[in-house]
């Protein structure tokens, strides 16, 4: 478990970090984001001890980072955004290497490298040298590292950075690995990522927590609801009628031969007054369905403040649609 209670740093005048309280509890995958500037990555060094906080505190399974430094940090696994290899060592002397300054018992080695270089999938690769591997091998030997010891929390920064989308996808399937044995706190520029594996997701935004829920709840409170809809008419007649419905706050349409897609946004449960205007024009109603808003939408609207009153926001992905409509 982690407690983040009352997380402070300044700089001066500035207060990068102001008053910050979280808790990840074990086995949850969370992903941490943040604009730059956000005070995430200030964050997450306090967090890992690479920097001291101004006030608060943080407790790695019960462990107060700055008073019990040795203990807390045997609970932790650091992935930063620029691993931290030597690029001169092959694969398992760097790794044997880390081992050393983890203080792993040497009878414990062999067995525990090789899951953990098979977890990765590095074995192929264990006797190169780091540096002739490519950028994604690199990135996986990083993780290696951060999870020697077994630590319950592993904290990465920017997993995916610079990786192809085959391996993004491939480290995407070895975090959900990693959910099942350690906690994970997980930074990303990548939205899609962080929906993709994350259970739940903390956004900071000029140095204070905006949201913190399950990521299917991204949007709770907003009090506004989205709809996909088809329809059998040309296009300027969809948008006249469109027009005529009072709840209605927004719509794009595009036209495809003979029928008109429509995505509509408004007050409420707007799906009645859609149907009753459509039917009511004579026009045929194809398609009606909750359209899902995206993580960075969310994400967008939640740090520029258009949604201030957002606690715990709630969102649906397609996949979550649809399957609530089968």
């Amino acid at each position: 478990m982690i407690e983040v209670k009352g997380l402070t740093k300044v700089y001066g005048a500035h207060t990068a970090v102001d008053h910050i309280d979280f808790t990840v509890n074990d086995g949850e995958i969370v992903g941490f984001l943040g604009p730059n500037g956000a005070g995430k990555t200030t964050t997450m060094n306090m967090m890992t001890g690479f920097i001291s906080s101004t006030e608060g505190s943080v407790k790695i399974n019960g462990f107060d980072i700055l008073d019990e430094p040795e203990q807390a940090k045997k609970q932790l696994g650091y992935l930063p955004d620029v691993p931290p290899l030597y690029g001169d060592m092959r694969v398992t002397e760097y790794l044997d290497f880390v081992c050393d300054i983890k203080k792993v018992p040497k009878d414990r080695r062999p067995e525990m490298l090789k899951y953990i270089m098979e977890t990765v999938k590095i074995t192929d690769h264990s006797h190169r040298i780091v540096k002739n591997l490519s950028k994604g091998y690199r990135q996986r030997v990083g993780l290696a590292q951060a999870m020697v010891g077994f630590p319950k929390v592993l904290i990465l920064d920017e997993p995916t950075v610079g990786l192809d989308p085959k391996q993004v996808i491939e480290m995407r399937d070895v975090i959900r690995m990693l959910g099942k044995r350690h906690t994970v706190i997980l930074s990303s520029h990548i939205l899609g990522e962080v929906s993709a594996v994350c259970d739940r997701i903390i956004i900071i935004n000029k140095g204070k927590i905006v949201a913190d829920a399950p990521a299917e709840e991204l949007t709770a409170g907003s009090g506004n609801s989205a709809q996909l809809v088809r329809v059998g008419c040309s296009k300027e007649k969809a948008e006249q009628i469109i027009k005529t419905i009072s709840s209605v706050n927004d719509f794009k349409v595009s036209t495809d031969n003979d029928e008109t897609e429509i995505y509509v946004s408004g007050e409420g449960d707007i799906r009645a007054d859609i149907s009753n205007a459509f039917v009511k024009a004579g026009v045929p109603l194809l398609m009606l369905k909750g359209a899902a808003l995206t993580l960075e939408e969310i994400f967008l609207k939640i740090i520029s403040g258009e949604d201030s009153a957002v606690k715990k926001p709630q969102i649906k992905t397609e996949n979550e649609v649809e399957e609530a409509e089968q």
